[in-house]
């Protein structure tokens, strides 16, 4: 386990002008610098390829619901990339390869960079947070997700103040993800979120869950997780995140935006053109429950909406 800060190591560093190759000296000396001056906070334990994550320690807004089991979170999954029906990825995420794993930092921060993931996670201590899951065919889950804040991740690169919006990127590898092979939806997978939501401490990148590594059906190595939001908006295998001025187009947006609104906030009083969203079941119980505004989390979140009409940005 390492037991203090480490700066990044410069081959495993790289801005984005030098992963499109210029500028190279530059941008990698330029971030080098900059990482120096980043606050000391505590490392992580080193993620390992798989297995138990050591050193997690328990995070905040978990809730204290009854946790779905690990088999049913494992084997009932949206991941397009490996196939549409729920047990697809379970079957078919086996060819992922997720070491070396690169992720790229760009658009508008000051410190663009392609980064190692194993660097990438080094200064984020990580927690477990109990969060619910809600999807938006009316299933839901309570899952312990092991990560750390987006915002803190994004904090180290200084968006600029044109940084409106934060859109990441799954990889696209239609040998590795056979999904990508059908034109279900337009590839690779798009999803972001405002930057204020973005910050919001309950946004998480997880790594792992229920102490372990994420398996490859549930996004392994890194994912978004956020919520208050349906499930959809939780991009995985994640290999860019781009901060933009503008609002990025999103996946399923993209391919059903009467059905698919960019904030994609959990509301049970806007029904999906197919099916109502006032109730959910829980997977693993048989009875349906009544579906909570923003997920239970209203009290976290209600207040970045304000005078917004969330009928009509849903």
């Amino acid at each position: 386990m390492r037991t203090k800060p480490e700066r990044i190591p410069a081959r495993e560093i790289t801005r984005l002008d030098v992963y499109l190759r210029r500028r190279e000296l530059l941008a990698a000396g330029a971030f080098a610098a900059g990482t120096a001056l980043l606050p000391r906070v505590s490392l992580a334990a080193e993620v390992p390829a798989q297995g138990k994550i050591p050193n997690v320690k328990p995070g905040p807004f978990g809730t204290d619901e009854e946790r779905t089991s690990f088999e049913d979170v494992t084997s009932y999954n949206n991941f397009y990339e490996f196939g549409s029906d729920k047990s697809d990825p379970r079957k078919h995420a086996g060819s992922l390869r997720t070491r070396p794993w690169k992720v790229a930092i760009e658009g508008e921060v000051a410190k663009p960079a392609v980064v190692d993931l194993d660097a990438l996670l080094a200064p984020h201590a990580l927690e477990e947070r109990v969060y619910r899951l809600r999807c938006v065919e009316a299933w839901s889950m309570v899952v312990p997700w092991v990560g750390f804040p987006l915002g803190d991740l994004l904090k180290r690169f200084n968006p600029t103040s044109q940084a409106k919006f934060v859109e990441m990127t799954t990889l696209l590898d239609p040998e590795q993800m056979p999904g990508q092979k059908r034109d279900v939806l337009q590839w690779p997978y798009v999803e972001g979120l405002r930057i204020d939501e973005a910050m919001h401490p309950l946004a998480i990148l997880a790594v792992g869950m229920y102490g372990q590594v994420l398996p490859n059906q549930d996004g392994a190595p890194l994912r978004l997780v956020v919520p208050w939001k349906y499930g959809f908006k939780s991009v995985k295998s994640i290999v860019r995140i781009r901060l933009t001025r503008t609002q990025p187009q999103t996946a399923w947006n993209r391919a059903a935006p009467n059905e698919y609104g960019f904030y994609s906030n959990v509301n049970p009083d806007v029904d999906h053109p197919r099916w109502s969203q006032k109730r959910e079941r829980r997977i693993g119980e048989f009875l349906k429950r009544p579906t909570l505004p923003f997920n239970g989390y209203a009290e976290q979140v209600a207040s970045l909406y304000k005078g917004m009409d969330l009928r009509k940005d849903y």
